[in-house]
């Protein structure tokens, strides 16, 4: 397309699960499922791999309050085991699983945003390769 679109931040279109390039199309089909393209301005979410990240940050950031729920019913109430699956249980879906698809679409928007790409080794010539000192 030879329009023009401006830079969107990552934290704007991202966590709306929005196109990174305009803003308007969807990302996801499903819940976690990438689309193949923006329904709006076309662009191609072949470069998108958020990988594990999403995960990641929910484990490091939502599961501790998590647990920490967990071990303080245990230590201030010895709660039973039942107890546990129904106070704490709810309380790590709530805390786990809505905060998947807006993280996943922030990384997604951010590797569009700053242009990220696997890594590549670069391997310099051999006569210009530092000379060792004997």
């Amino acid at each position: 397309m030879d329009t023009e679109y401006p830079p969107l931040k990552p934290l704007q279109t991202g966590l709306r699960c929005r196109c990174p390039r305009c803003g308007q199309g969807r990302l996801f089909d499903g819940f976690l499922t990438l689309r193949k393209e923006c329904e709006a301005c076309g662009l191609d979410y072949s470069f998108a791999d958020p990988a594990d990240g999403p995960a990641f940050f929910v484990i490091c950031f939502a599961c501790i309050p998590s647990v920490l729920l967990g071990v303080w019913l245990e230590v201030a109430y010895s709660a039973p085991i039942w107890v546990q699956f129904l106070v704490t249980g709810p309380f790590m879906l709530a805390t786990c699983i809505p905060p998947l698809r807006p993280l996943k679409g922030w990384l997604i928007a951010s590797q569009y945003f700053y242009k990220a790409e696997e890594g590549k080794l670069v391997r310099l010539p051999a006569t210009d390769a530092p000379q060792s000192v004997k």
